[in-house]
């Protein structure tokens, strides 16, 4: 029997495009005056710190694989208990981990100030700064630090591509309290573990004028001194910062709704394939505006070669493997609600960023997914949709049912509750969680609350727990 839904051959090629992102690579306008769903600010756990915002200036060396500077993060404790200290997280550290006495971290923080720094740990992806005092409920405190970045030599969503840098959890960024403790999961190349609360970045990044530089957020560029440009970026309630360098081809496409799509290529990309992403990247980008709510950044980048593994969903930004196909475009636009504008727990819950997202590219592609669930197959009682990275990273040859079957769970749900009941409740629940972060629970009882329906024997069936 096979592993994958009996869907199209069509479906499956398409569908299989997605599944390579996650198993190989391992976000103004006329429209920013139209009004988005109010945030939700009412997190659970009182997860905290919030309020954040990111001020980073950075300077790149001749070819965009160094990058220097100077990142202050201010925050306020939403917490009933103070706040004793804060962490800071080296994604970028991910990989190499705390590298080697000839090759040291690929992200290194020094001459921390508004606290005092500790050890490394978690492989040194995790910086522990103590507050010079308890921080109560609803104070505000900043932390600043030097923040050096090296990009490594593997073609990755931190790595290269010939002369092209992609910059994906390179810059720091502060982990999540709430009453369970500090987050601090471990990095997977597998998937993300990458939890973070909604905040605002201002970044200037000074960089040589021969490179383009995409990046989350509404970005401008002037010149800079004498062979140099300055790439400016701001961006509001969002859960990460990333961008790109590189002598890259670009075009800008407004959509109907009024989001600018800036789409940037390597000069080998095929011509085909950019056209493709260029067409559904903006009907993407309206088409889940309508369902789940308005695109409230303005502005989304296309970062796109011929050589990087499937594809990586930044707020405001893009890396996409292209072929005269195109691309897994839609799946990563669909991330831009489901984990960007909706949060969640990437490590603890990914199947809440995945499946949706994958359901999202389903719907917008027109697969016929009626009979998907005839084809699942459970590899053992432990398998379910809602386990953690921790178990998707010991069980890798199962990770496909994020995809897969979660979506497929998503559709039977669709066909359970009614399309205009399944319409109500993404764009409700959406709403409910807009810069805010979501749980299982939460899905569950939103899609309860649509139906006098028991749902109990649906979430046993399809391992929803």
């Amino acid at each position: 029997m096979s592993l994958i839904p009996a869907w199209s051959s069509t479906t499956v090629r398409r569908l299989l495009v997605v599944l390579l992102v996650w198993l190989v690579a391992a976000g103004a306008t006329v429209s920013d005056a139209v009004t988005a769903p109010m945030p939700n600010t009412e997190l659970p756990d009182r997860a905290t710190p919030d309020g954040l915002r990111y001020d980073v200036r950075l300077r790149a060396d001749t070819d965009g694989s160094r990058w220097t500077g100077r990142q202050t993060v201010s925050l306020r404790n939403t917490a009933d208990q103070p706040l004793r200290e804060v962490y800071v997280r080296l994604w970028g550290n991910g990989e190499d981990k705390c590298g080697t006495p000839y090759a040291p971290p690929r992200v290194e923080v020094a001459g921390v100030s508004g606290g005092t720094a500790g050890g490394l740990t978690v492989n040194c992806t995790a910086l522990a700064i103590t507050l010079p005092k308890p921080l109560a409920r609803g104070e505000r405190t900043s932390v600043s630090f030097d923040v050096s970045i090296t990009v490594p030599e593997r073609n990755a969503r931190f790595g290269r591509e010939g002369a092209f840098r992609f910059l994906g959890n390179a810059l720091p960024v502060l982990a999540v309290h709430d009453d369970k403790g500090w987050h601090l999961d471990p990095y997977v190349s597998t998937g993300e573990s990458f939890y973070a609360l909604a905040g605002d970045f201002r970044v200037r990044m000074d960089h040589p004028a021969a490179l383009k530089v995409p990046a989350t957020g509404r970005t401008w560029t002037r010149p800079g001194s004498a062979g140099r440009a300055v790439t400016w970026s701001v961006a509001n309630r969002v859960r990460d910062f990333a961008w790109a360098a590189g002598p890259f081809r670009t075009a800008t496409d407004v959509s109907p709704g009024g989001v600018r799509v800036k789409s940037y290529w390597a000069p080998d990309t095929p011509a085909a394939g950019v056209r493709l992403n260029r067409e559904e990247g903006v009907a993407a980008i309206d088409r889940f505006g309508e369902e789940l709510g308005r695109y409230p950044y303005g502005e989304i980048d296309l970062v796109m070669t011929s050589g990087f593994g499937g594809g990586m969903e930044y707020p405001g930004l893009v890396l996409l493997g292209t072929t005269e196909e195109g691309s897994a475009v839609v799946h990563e636009v669909a991330h831009q609600w489901w984990y960007g504008i909706v949060g969640n727990d990437e490590y603890d819950a990914p199947w809440l960023d995945e499946s949706f997202a994958q359901y999202a590219n389903a719907r917008f592609q027109g697969w016929d997914t009626s009979d998907c669930w005839s084809d699942v197959y459970w590899p053992n009682e432990g398998t379910a949709l809602t386990n953690s990275m921790a178990y998707w990273a010991e069980h890798r040859n199962e990770y496909h049912h994020i995809y897969t079957t979660g979506s497929c769970a998503l559709a039977r749900l669709e066909l359970t509750l009614g399309s205009d009941t399944m319409a109500d409740l993404l764009k409700t629940y959406a709403r409910d969680h807009w810069y805010g972060v979501s749980t299982t629970a939460d899905f569950k009882d939103a899609a309860q609350s649509m139906t006098d329906q028991d749902l109990t024997a649906f979430w046993d069936e399809h391992r929803i727990r």
